[in-house]
């Protein structure tokens, strides 16, 4: 018995060989990635102060040239450091210091072809890519799909917003990354899609912290990506865009030339929500992909479609915006859709010259173009060639348009993401600054891109407007971004209402159900470096007037972020800095009442404005003084909210 019990257990150990190739720590030496091959399939494994973060989990990918997932063979490594200091104007933090150690694995498939993976570990973050070299003669290759996967402990809860079907929602328009998180779900659970989940992708495993993952440096040669479903083995995988996107036009894999390198996937983590929140790693391995062709001007923007919709894309309503601007001291105004049609070129000029002369600055929107989708909208057809592209920026050049907002993309293939580096690139050339709506994920945009300044790819505040059950999930989803979406790039969500009822008339529709102290936190809470509110004529006297000063001051872009307290999808308290001035807002998903003594260093013994609801859900403001300590106990009423600012 004895023999036959010694025999089986060899046979198993035979039957898996698992072998420990490499290991690499983050400088703190609390953050652990370890590399394998088992049974020819490379894999890694991930902890924090010795804790399983990410189990065994697989690597590799397949090409038009080669398997790359199995039939592996180790061949070496390569050990290093990273120390990178840059500066930036548009994120959540001005002045990065970035350190990490390196490890290059080298993997020669059954072929004898080879295959780079390449780690960079800081203290709360892992990011890595695949760099392909050149085969012999061949210098270009289709990369097909990733084995990539992440497999996290069993107890772990999920925080993830599911992929829209592809040519479905508005003319045809999604995917566009405007579905609903859901808060805590369990890792398998029935998608009615089954189409995977957007990036980014947040995990809280039980009592060993929390996980975000997402990718960066995805640019024009290469398409972007998402997490699969749970799948029966227990991991998520990297998968490519579903073919259907984009009317079918386009590959779903990526064409590269040799040498190449895949985008770099990103894994932030930490026992507490902190490193999510903090994390610049979109940012910190990626570079500038062109210069600046001028110094972009960043700030506040008006507009008048999202609460007076499309009636209000006349000459008459756009000069009310362009002084609604003018008297909050806005840098801009957008004029959105059908403005060729209802103001035309000759007209838009003057208009342009108007605002000009008030100090603002303006804004045009456009469709991305009418090859793959039914939007209606114009200006159409003028973003989706080289020539048009290029005719059409002059002449927005020529009468002083500083920015476009382009809408409706609707996949993720690498063919639309040169549509996007194409609009990003002409634009650099003639001046003008980016927004991207009905858009992908921005991945490490802000910081290779110059003139890019945002991407809305959330459900947005027009979806405040269309949809009950969105408003009634305002403060929810609110209480999601700072954790979520928005910690990986700007965030183009366009709100901040201080009407009523969220329609021209401010009265009988579509009321808003979060208080007026929640609105001036999301100012606060939501970072885009170009933001575009929804404040309305009206709002001049009908709100008090302390919220509109507030309005007057708030930037839009930092120079430091930190996480202050919060649970996804319950309440977020949150700080920012622009300059020497700190501004904490906070924000309550909750159905009562949320009181909380929360830890302010940066305020001790400081006074500052308090931005807050009474009782019954009224507006006030006034002056206190932080304790010497730096602690303060806040209260905030269900959907409502606050914001510390500087007494000015």
């Amino acid at each position: 018995m004895k023999i036959f019990i010694l025999a089986a257990i060899q046979c198993l150990l035979l039957s898996t060989v698992i072998a420990q190739e490499a290991v690499i720590s983050s400088p703190d030496k609390h953050l652990k990635l370890n590399v394998y091959i088992q049974d020819g399939k490379p894999t890694y494994s991930v902890t924090y102060k010795e804790k399983a973060m990410l189990e065994q989990s697989p690597l590799g990918l397949k090409t038009n040239e080669g398997d790359f997932s199995s039939g592996m063979t180790y061949l070496n490594k390569k050990e290093g450091t990273v120390n990178k200091k840059y500066s930036q104007d548009r994120i959540k933090q001005s002045e990065i210091e970035y350190t990490a150690n390196s490890l290059t694995c080298t993997f020669e498939n059954a072929q004898k072809k080879k295959l780079n993976i390449v780690f960079q570990v800081s203290n709360n973050d892992v990011a890595f890519r695949y760099e392909l070299p050149s085969w012999g003669e061949r210098m270009s290759c289709v990369v097909e799909s990733e084995s990539t996967g992440f497999k996290f402990p069993a107890t772990t809860t999920t925080f993830l917003s599911p992929v829209m079907s592809p040519m479905t929602g508005f003319a045809r328009t999604a995917p566009s990354y405007e579905s609903s998180y859901s808060a805590d779900a369990p890792m398998a659970r029935n998608n009615r899609h089954d189409r995977g989940y957007v990036f980014p992708g947040l995990f809280r495993l039980a009592n060993n912290g929390w996980v975000l993952l997402s990718e960066t440096g995805v640019s024009s040669l290469y398409c972007a990506s998402h997490l699969s479903e749970y799948s029966k083995d227990g991991v998520y995988t990297i998968e490519y865009p579903n073919m259907k996107e984009n009317n079918g036009f386009g590959s779903s894999g990526a064409a590269i030339s040799l040498p190449g390198a895949t985008p770099w996937r990103t894994i932030t983590l930490g026992e507490d929500l902190k490193p999510i929140v903090e994390t610049t790693i979109p940012f910190d391995v990626v570079d500038p992909l062109y210069e600046p062709s001028q110094k972009y001007k960043l700030g506040r923007s008006t507009w008048s479609w999202i609460v007076w919709q499309d009636a209000s894309m006349n000459y008459e309503d756009q000069v009310k915006y362009i002084d609604l601007a003018a008297s909050l001291k806005y840098e801009y105004i957008l004029i959105d859709a059908l403005w060729d049609t209802n103001i035309g070129k000759e007209k838009m000029a003057e208009l342009i010259k108007y605002a000009n002369s008030k100090g603002v600055d303006v804004f045009l929107w456009y469709n991305s173009n009418g090859s793959f989708n039914d939007a209606p909208q114009g200006p159409r057809n003028k973003m989706n060639t080289a020539i048009a592209r290029k005719k059409e920026m002059k002449w927005l050049q020529d009468v002083g348009v500083k920015g476009l907002k382009v809408d409706f993309f609707g996949g993720d293939k690498q063919e639309t993401m040169r549509l996007y580096e194409d609009i990003l690139s002409d634009g650099n050339d003639h001046g003008l600054m980016i927004i991207f709506h009905g858009a992908t994920l921005p991945r490490g945009w802000e910081r290779m891109y110059p003139n890019f300044v945002g991407s809305e790819a959330v459900v947005a505040s027009e979806m405040l407007i269309f949809v009950q059950g969105v408003r009634e999930s305002e403060a929810y989803n609110a209480t999601l971004h700072p954790f979520i979406r928005n910690t990986v790039g700007s965030m183009e969500f366009g709100g901040t209402f201080l009407n009523k009822y969220l329609v021209k008339s401010n009265q009988d529709k579509n009321k808003r159900l979060t208080t007026d102290a929640f609105q001036l936190a999301t100012a606060v809470l939501f970072q885009n470096p170009v933001q575009v509110f929804a404040l309305t004529p009206n709002n001049l006297t009908d709100a008090p007037a302390f919220e509109i000063d507030f309005m007057k001051q708030v930037p839009t872009t930092w120079d430091e972020t930190l996480y202050i307290d919060g649970y996804p999808g319950k309440y977020c308290v949150i700080a920012r800095r622009h300059g020497n001035d700190w501004y904490i807002a906070g924000a309550n998903a909750e159905k009562q009442v949320l009181k909380k003594k929360i830890k302010l260093p940066m305020l001790a013994g400081k006074k500052v404005r308090l931005y807050g609801d009474d009782k019954n859900k009224e507006p006030y403001t006034k002056v206190i003084e932080i304790k010497k300590g730096g602690e303060l106990e806040i209260e905030m009423q269900p959907s409502g909210g606050f914001v510390l600012a500087p007494v000015k």
